[in-house]
């Protein structure tokens, strides 16, 4: 990925494990790279010419099989399709959840003692 784009971001894990991404999500072969003459590649400009401490990011990993024919790029497209699929079910089902919540609990809510 190119890491002097200002919208990549990568973040390290306590367990070693290293997250790199687009924040634009326009990098199908993330973490490996982004596409090529990518029309929102900007250079970062905060960080031109300092000098990096050891707080670097790691080196990308090699690439998978399957990355050279896009073979990766659909596998990762047909999960986020699955995803977004189950997403309005999960939403409604968690707003019923909500909803029964907020409502009165039959008799003995409305005709309870006041307090």
């Amino acid at each position: 990925m190119r890491q002097e784009c200002k919208n990549f971001e990568s973040r390290t894990y306590a367990n070693g494990e290293t997250v790199r991404k687009c924040n634009l999500d326009l990098a199908p072969d993330a973490p490996w790279r982004c596409p090529d003459h990518c029309p929102k590649f900007q250079p970062r400009l905060a960080d031109v010419a300092w000098a990096h401490g050891s707080l670097i990011t790691p080196p990308t990993p090699p690439d998978p099989p399957g990355l050279e024919d896009g073979s990766a790029a659909a596998v990762l497209d047909e999960a986020e399709d699955i995803i977004n699929a189950v997403g309005p079910a999960v939403l409604a089902e968690v707003e019923a959840d909500q909803l029964a919540a907020r409502r009165p609990r039959g008799l003995k809510r409305l005709f309870g003692r006041k307090r």
